[in-house]
């Protein structure tokens, strides 16, 4: 080992001096000696080469000597600088090129160019250089551009087409050149798109390389539209699919798959264009590459090829409308007026049959952002996956201003919201008797008198009453003696899932018994159930119907034991007094029955690898084989007077002529696939997401599949685990009634279905996506439901809120207002809770009319139904008589907003009301006709400010579609600079640090909560939502978005399961007791020993907080995402990988450093 270091030694020594006495005659010297030259290089390359590449031998000194114009010298010099670049892990060739080295090689191959003819041995040692240090040099194209190199290359290139040998290195350096777009469209006015066809060839053992090489370029050159307008004009895409053909004929033993996945990358690159697309449908491509796909299945090393077909047969796929008469929705509200600049007014304006235009322009390969980040707000996100553009900036924005924004006067009316605030509050005299008193009349848009001044709102003039009603407690107080935290486990057992539990959800959807899960007892329905003499669809095996029509009595299990809160009487009566705009006269069997969790676990579904590409395939091949396909239309809610189509018995019955219930559409494509559209929201002609369906007349074992094609989202986590709940009839009048995840073959996809840009705000070539699954049914003559989460109706909660007052007991202070009435003619329920005065005198009143106020809301997105689990949670704790809860509420007066938006629930909706709007992007100046519930809120809120009693913390209980667990969104000063790199003093960053306090002790009792999801930053986007209103303008430091999942948790104690409304209830009940101990912190009057809790709380290390903007999973198993846009078809084969999701991980230290930076 020695010896062979000293011999290395040696050799350096000798280089070193040789590379002296090759400086010493640089320059004209060397013009004139030009024979030492020679020598002195030719020993050198001979030591290099013979005793190997030296650590130590300078690379500088080989880019100073392109003054020679001795051919031999020269290829020494490149023969050294190839021998010294080879090795080195590409540091040597980045050294090489910040000395300037490729511009000396463009000097040489220009001046040697001029040779006639030129050496052919220097020219390929220049090239092979110049494809080396190509990729290493960002600026190799402009270079060559500016240098003239461009037509060197491409006369060598013409002049040696029977060349392999030269030919291979000017195709690298070709290659190369190509990746920058201005030199594409220059290489192709010079007619190298043609020379590249010239040199592809069909299939031989013979030049693979050179073949793959050239591929690679002509793939480069392609990707601009110029050329692949050139390629097509050309008569060339029949000559690229008849290449392909030959060669996957030929290639039997795969061994040339990069060839054949040049001609697809090429394919693939023509095909963005229109022209491209055409020209493929007509040369029968769609044929070739999906028969040839068909074939290379069977083989996993063949996914590549496979992958790129599908993506050009679904790029080239004909674009379609929806089978619609119109996207506007299937049922008409005409509102009080609409405003000349809201969404109603342009969706209206349209003349009759543009509102769903195909549009065919090259835009239609999408390079577009996702614009549907779904947060609590998710349809405002404009780029999430740029940086963070989206942060407010605006110091004065981000500080929060008590602005009420009305006179007093006018906020007086709602004093009467507020009777226990009032001084001269006392007991009603017998706080045991069960008849409530009357309610409140609601607030009366025909008493509201508006101001003149426009920054004021209406002023309302209505009788003022007082009325208070107690609940009942639902769970009994735990034995004397015990501690917080075991009190708290005795209150929550009956709603945390044992995960021990060894079953799991294929168990439970076999309908394995559960003890205590099933219910024994009976009691006995007419069936079908009537409201108006209107029946739902019912099952035909409960008996059949006598001769004068009568349903038969059926035997349904009595679940009172088991829901306390649920009556199926009381439901009806509910549904009777509800008011939707298609008249629903039906209930739907789930929300009549109930529902009981199972006792079972269901875990994520195992996403199975290439079922997406199955599931494409098979729509692919409704085009090559449009024979096979039936194209049946079996259900039409355009058909108002018959959306039932009969037929012969062979086909699913539909149904969704209920509260809640959304589904257009139904068309029968194959004898067991259905193609399913929903219907969009109101006065929309989009938000499409939220299902609820009723199926009949399965057979059994059958596996049937059901598209969804009318999705928006561009992702969504039925790709991640989540699975949609199916309800069956014949289980639960066994005595399970229960909603169940289901589904196989579950997969989200982008589809053929144009979105009309007048749908899509305006942005051009957006595509519908399709979630798909597949399911089979156990019970002969069962109706199903199917809906996209647990449904909670405005009529569930009517008969809660009834169950409820029921059972009050006369420790509790319940008012159960009218806070408004809705567009639709529903009565917006408002709650206030807290503990009643332990008697009329001065302290105890005082100490009641005292208590902070806490202020909830939920369900402002109807297709959030997770929102009403989570606060049917709240409400059930508040109600008991647990010490916990007692405390809670001789801590806090609650008032709590259960359903902000009942008409969107009612019919159906996805996020909007009746207006056709947002309502959670109306809380800066909502309109008291339009959005009255948000108008009444808000002035609640307004005139609580006005009084000095803003709420000590406002939580608006939401649902998230494409993230899991649970989190919160909050709003802070310090951590929107922080992530915005704005210039801010020290005063403009002081803030009370205890908004992080909550979702710090929800993530410590609460196992569904992530707080590495939370985020407290503040954008732009957001300045009308709920949580950065009430920061703003009514001054709550605490004001959050709670988000609850939608799929499962993939952290804690349900890490890898969905959730359940088992689990969300949990939430909810944890969310009061995190409430508690946030009660411990605020009653301390020393505000450092307030700090120090919060520091004791949060941790004494960094606790990061991540503004996430976009979902945060993982890439998919299979090879590549389909839910991507095309853009990401131009990444390089090896990058062909399902994508991960960008997660833009943006940490904000909380500890004592983030503090000294910051203050």
């Amino acid at each position: 080992k020695n010896i062979n270091h000293m011999i290395g030694e040696c050799v350096n020594s000798r280089v070193l001096m040789l590379l002296g006495q090759l400086e010493k005659i640089n320059g004209e010297a060397m013009v004139r000696d030009a024979e030492t030259a020679r020598q002195v290089t030719a020993k050198i390359l001979h030591l290099i080469q013979t005793q190997g590449e030296s650590a130590h031998t300078p690379t500088c000194h080989a880019t100073s000597y392109s003054n020679t114009r001795d051919v031999q010298t020269i290829l020494n010099i490149l023969y050294i600088l190839s021998e010294l670049l080879t090795v080195g892990k590409g540091r040597r060739v980045g050294v090489f090129v910040s000395k300037g080295g490729t511009g000396i090689l463009f000097q040489i191959l220009l001046s040697n160019s001029k040779e006639l003819p030129p050496s052919e041995e220097l020219m390929l040692q220049l090239h092979s250089l110049l494809a080396k240090v190509g990729s290493k040099d960002r600026k190799f194209g402009v270079k060559a551009r500016l240098s003239g190199a461009l037509n060197v290359t491409v006369n060598l290139v013409k002049q040696n087409l029977q060349n392999a040998k030269l030919l291979l290195p000017c195709l690298q350096v070709l290659r190369v050149y190509s990746t920058n777009s201005v030199n594409a469209i220059s290489l192709g006015k010079n007619g190298v798109v043609e020379l590249m066809f010239k040199i592809i060839a069909p299939y031989s053992k013979k030049n693979t390389s050179l073949l793959k090489v050239a591929l690679d370029a002509l793939g480069a050159l392609l990707k601009s539209k110029t050329n692949a307008r050139r390629a097509v004009d050309g008569g060339h895409v029949p000559v690229l699919l008849a290449l392909y053909l030959d060669w996957h004929r030929n290639d039997t033993r795969h061994r040339h798959m990069l060839i054949r996945k040049g001609l697809l990358v090429s394919l693939r690159n023509i095909t963005n264009i229109k022209l491209g697309r055409k020209a493929f449908l007509e040369a029968d491509g769609m044929r070739i590459l999906y028969n040839s796909s068909t074939e290379c299945l069977p083989v996993r090393t063949l996914d590549p090829l496979v992958n790129t077909s599908s993506l050009i047969m679904r790029k080239c796929f004909p674009k379609n409308r929806l089978p619609l008469p119109t996207i506007k929705s299937a049922f008409q509200y005409q509102l009080p007026h609409v405003p000349a600049a809201g969404p109603v007014a342009q969706l209206y304006s349209q003349p009759p049959g543009v509102d769903d235009v195909v549009d065919e322009s090259d835009d239609n390969d999408e390079t577009e952002a996702d614009t549907e980040n779904d947060t609590e707000n998710e349809e405002d996100e404009k780029d999430h996956h740029t940086s963070n553009d989206d942060i407010e900036t605006d110091l004065n924005k981000l500080h929060p201003k008590k602005n009420p924004g009305r006179p007093f006067e006018e906020l007086r009316v709602y004093e009467r919201f507020f009777s226990e605030l009032s001084e001269d509050f006392q007991l009603p005299p017998s706080t045991s008797t069960s008849t409530p008193p009357a309610p409140l009349t609601p607030l009366q848009l025909d008493t509201i008198h508006l101001s003149k001044d426009q920054n004021t709102k209406d002023e309302a003039h209505i009788p003022s009453t007082d009325g208070h009603a107690t609940l009942s407690t639902l769970t009994r107080p735990p034995p004397q003696g015990q501690t917080i935290e075991q009190e708290l486990a005795h209150v929550l057992e009956c709603v945390s899932l044992d995960v021990d539990v060894p079953l799991n959800a294929e168990e439970g959807n076999k309908g394995v018994r559960q003890e205590g899960c099933e219910v024994s007892a009976t009691r006995q329905i007419q069936s079908p159930l009537l409201l108006g003499g209107i029946a739902t669809r019912h099952c035909g095996s409960e008996g059949p119907e006598d001769e004068a029509g009568e349903g038969a009595v059926l035997e349904v299990p009595d679940t009172a034991l088991l829901l306390p809160l649920h009556d199926p009487d009381v439901y009806v009566e509910m549904v009777k007094g509800t008011h939707s705009v298609p008249q629903y006269a039906e209930v739907a069997y789930p929300d009549y029955f109930g529902h009981i969790t199972p006792t079972f676990r269901e875990p994520h579904q195992e996403r199975v690898y290439g079922v997406q590409r199955s599931k494409i395939f098979q729509d692919i091949e409704r085009l090559i084989h449009p024979n096979d396909i039936l194209d049946k239309v079996v259900y039409d809610l355009d058909i108002p007077s018959c959306p039932v189509i009969e037929d012969d018995g062979e086909s699913l019955k539909f149904n969704s002529q209920f509260e809640s219930g959304n589904l257009r559409k139904a068309i029968q494509v194959r004898k067991y696939e259905y193609d399913l559209v929903l219907n969009s929201d109101i006065n929309s002609n989009h938000y499409h997401q939220w299902f609820y369906f009723e199926v009949s007349g399965m057979r059994v074992g059958t596996t049937y599949r059901f598209n969804i094609i009318n999705c928006e989202k561009s992702n969504s986590q039925f790709n991640y685990g989540m699975q949609v709940l199916m309800y069956s009839v014949q289980e639960a009048i066994s005595g399970r009634p229960r909603w169940v995840r289901t589904g196989t073959d579950i997969c989200y996809y982008k589809n053929h279905f144009a979105r009309s840009s007048i749908a899509a705000g305006g942005q051009k070539g957006k595509s519908y996506y399709t979630l798909t699954f597949s399911t089979s049914f156990r019970h002969k003559d069962d109706v199903c439901y199917f809906a996209y989460h647990y449904p909670y109706t405005y009529s569930t909660l009517k008969m809660h809120l009834s169950k409820l007052e029921a059972l009050r007991t006369p420790q509790i202070y319940l008012r159960q207002d009218v806070l408004c009435e809705t567009l639709g003619g529903n009565s917006c329920p408002l709650l206030t809770i807290t503990a009643m005065p332990e008697s009329n005198s001065n302290d105890h009143i005082c100490q009641f009319r005292n208590r902070p106020l806490i202020f909830l809301s939920a369900r402002v997105h109807p297709g959030e139904t997770n929102a009403s689990w989570v606060m049917k949670g709240t409400l059930e704790f508040l109600m008991g008589t647990s010490p916990l809860a007692s405390s809670l509420r001789e801590a806090y007066i609650f008032k709590i907003v259960p359903m902000l938006n009942p008409d969107g629930v009612v019919n159906g909706n996805h996020r909007c009301s009746l207006s056709g709007e947002d309502l959670n992007r109306q809380w800066q100046n909502p309109n008291p006709e339009l959005h009255p519930t948000i108008y009444h809120t808000k002035s609640l809120l307004q005139y609580l400010a006005h009084i000095q009693r803003a709420p000590l913390v406002f939580c608006d209980y939401h649902g998230h579609s494409r993230k899991k667990n649970v989190f919160m969104y909050g709003c802070s000063v310090k951590e929107t600079v922080w992530q915005s790199n704005i210039s801010a003093t020290s005063s403009d960053l002081q803030e009370d640090l205890g908004y992080r306090a909550l979702p710090k002790i929800l993530s410590q009792i609460a196992p569904a909560f992530s707080m590495a999801s939370c985020s407290f930053v503040v954008e732009r986007s957001k300045e009308s939502t709920a949580r950065v209103v009430v920061w703003r303008e009514i001054g709550v430091q605490r004001s959050y978005t709670m988000e609850s999942t939608l799929c499962g948790c993939d952290q804690g104690k349900y890490k890898g399961l969905q959730i359940g409304t088992r689990e969300l209830e949990e939430m909810g009940a944890q969310f009061c007791v995190a409430l508690l101990r946030l009660k411990r912190l605020t009653g301390l009057r020393n505000h450092q020993h307030l700090l120090d809790l919060e520091s004791d709380i949060i941790g004494s290390h960094s606790c990061p907080t991540t503004y996430v903007m976009d979902e945060d999973e993982p890439s998919f198993l299979e090879a590549i995402d389909y839910s991507a846009e095309s853009n990401d078809e131009d990444a390089e084969p090896e990058n062909e990988h399902g994508s991960e999701p960008s997660v833009i991980l943006l940490k904000v230290c909380y500890s004592h450093v983030f503090r000294f930076r910051l203050i």
